[in-house]
């Protein structure tokens, strides 16, 4: 198992992936919250593909005079994401590849996205040492890793999870999503944290589709799923944000296999701040948890936390420098930003 970088050396994502992932806040959509929805608490595994390839990396070949960068050059910037070429689709690192290889050298109209703008600009390939035409940018086409979910909505027939989008390990930008799924996961062992160095769920995926992943959004993943995944499912009741409060809880994760626990913690303070990622912090106080996981691992994200017999949000994060702490995000954060 490949794990991401971590872009805070005091604050880490609790997701284990090959990608790392930002909590940044969006503001929330208007709505009623649903009154009762599914308890989550079991791992799954994530495949996604991303609306174009993004730029992790621009590299500089040898023209024969001097070494120049082909994308640089003609304006492109990482985490720019590419969706076209000379009016093709790219939807992948070898589409990419293709239509610069064919190219012939000859001067290619890229359209991308940066910053939520579309734009264009005019590549010129260049021959590398092996005499193919390349373009100077190393890209990423789709993620994968394994997370939690939080919650089941029947009502509107989709799930919640994580608590954070994904965003790409090298440029922390939002990964766009093209299509992707969710699978069931088995976790096979705990790689246990230490103050410094948060662990990891380890495990992998099954050929159980839950469902389709439809959106990639700061501060979720959200998909559709197969029903009969709550047939043996607890019902409760969602938390008002005016529940939210400190004093103890109860956290529902898995250690291994498929099943979740519960495991006792403390709500220690609450944001007011209703569009953040971040509504409170936490700490685990569940010895067998401390024991087996050392707190808070990669993975947890998403994991469902109840109070009073109420869902009231889910893990996001682990302190890297205490990781028996971390963030969790208020539930009707999560529900009011599905789409």
């Amino acid at each position: 198992m490949i794990f991401f970088k971590f872009f805070n050396k005091f604050l880490s994502v609790a997701l284990t992936a090959i990608i790392s992932l930002s909590a940044t806040a969006i503001p929330c959509n208007s709505g009623e919250l649903p009154e009762y929805v599914y308890l989550g608490g079991e791992p799954f595994g994530l495949k996604m593909y991303s609306d174009g390839v993004m730029i992790v990396e621009l590299e500089s070949y040898f023209d024969g005079s001097k070494y120049v960068c082909p994308a640089k050059k003609g304006g492109l910037k990482e985490s720019d994401i590419i969706k076209e070429i000379n009016g093709t689709k790219i939807t992948s690192n070898e589409t990419l590849r293709e239509a610069a290889l064919n190219s012939d050298g000859n001067t290619l109209e890229v359209t991308f996205e940066r910053d939520n703008k579309t734009l264009t600009k005019e590549i010129v390939p260049i021959k590398n040492t092996a005499g193919n035409y390349l373009i100077g940018a190393w890209v990423r086409d789709s993620s994968a890793g394994i997370g939690t979910v939080t919650y089941y909505d029947t009502n509107e027939n989709y799930f919640a999870g994580l608590g954070h989008g994904i965003c790409d390990c090298d440029t922390y930008t939002l990964m766009p999503l093209a299509s992707g799924e969710a699978v069931i996961a088995e976790i096979s062992s705990v790689t246990k944290s230490t103050n410094g160095s948060p662990g990891s769920l380890n495990g992998y995926f099954s050929d159980k589709v839950i469902g389709k992943i439809t959106d990639n959004c700061d501060i979720g993943i959200y998909g559709t799923f197969d029903t009969s995944l709550t047939e043996n499912k607890e019902k409760l009741e969602v938390a008002k944000e005016s529940e939210l409060k400190t004093g103890k809880a109860t956290v529902y994760t898995t250690l291994e296999g498929n099943t979740p626990k519960a495991y006792s913690i403390e709500i220690t303070s609450i944001s007011r701040n209703t569009n953040s990622a971040e509504s409170f912090t936490l700490k685990v106080t569940d010895e067998e948890l401390l024991d087996k996981a050392g707190g808070i691992v990669q993975g947890m994200s998403g994991s469902p936390i109840v109070m009073d017999g109420k869902l009231v949000g889910a893990v996001t994060h682990v302190f890297v420098n205490s990781t028996n702490e971390g963030y969790g995000i208020y539930v009707g954060n999560m529900m009011q930003n599905y789409k």
